[in-house]
């Protein structure tokens, strides 16, 4: 039986603001306040796991422990199987430059690895997110979430976020990048995991 959420604040650890207005319309239909880690002042652990779950424990716990409320963090990237599952974890991390996150050299990156391999068409890939929502005494409840597909060349869209442009979803011909933000959010990896949540804590 997972722990139910009581309280009526909660601390989203992400200083990423795509991220976090998901998050807050996924969560606004349960009349929770949703505040964000940057607005906080939180700084941001060091994620040294090798898995989502890993990661998103190290985020929730830091959060929890340093505001005394229940936090929730959300680890999630693209694992494209004919790389191996890269990039995972490492999502973000294949987007990192001196002057911030650039994920349009984080695209190109993965086009350029699956032409050197003439990787299979079509390039299957699945969004992956894993949540915890932690507490200050230090339980967790951990809820994965995942959205399968493909990538796609050359980029399409400017909605979403991260590597939105180039992933189309099971079931649909447009990617996540030229999806209505709503449609998004209905059928998201990120959303596969909410609905265990709520269904979890929240319900």
């Amino acid at each position: 039986m997972s722990r139910k959420f009581s309280g009526d604040k909660l601390v989203i650890a992400t200083h990423n603001q795509g991220k976090l207005e998901e998050i807050q319309a996924l969560l606004a239909p349960y009349g929770v306040e949703v505040v964000g880690a940057a607005t906080l002042g939180l700084d941001e652990p060091e994620e040294t796991e090798t898995t989502f779950v890993g990661n998103a424990r190290i985020k929730a716990h830091a959060a929890a422990r340093a505001t005394g409320l229940p936090a929730l963090a959300d680890d999630s990237g693209i694992e494209i199987t004919a790389l191996g599952n890269a990039p995972g974890v490492y999502t973000a991390d294949w987007a990192e430059t001196p002057n911030g996150r650039d994920f349009e050299m984080a695209m190109r990156r993965t086009h350029e690895e699956l032409e050197a391999i003439e990787a299979p068409h079509p390039r299957l890939a699945q969004f992956c997110c894993t949540l915890v929502l932690a507490w200050p005494d230090g339980h967790d409840e951990v809820f994965p979430g995942v959205m399968p597909g493909k990538v796609v060349w050359p980029m399409r869209g400017d909605q979403g976020h991260g590597y939105d442009p180039i992933f189309v979803p099971d079931g649909y011909d447009i990617t996540f990048g030229e999806m209505a933000r709503w449609e998004k959010n209905r059928i998201s990896h990120r959303a596969d995991a909410f609905a265990k949540l709520v269904a979890g804590c929240f319900d």
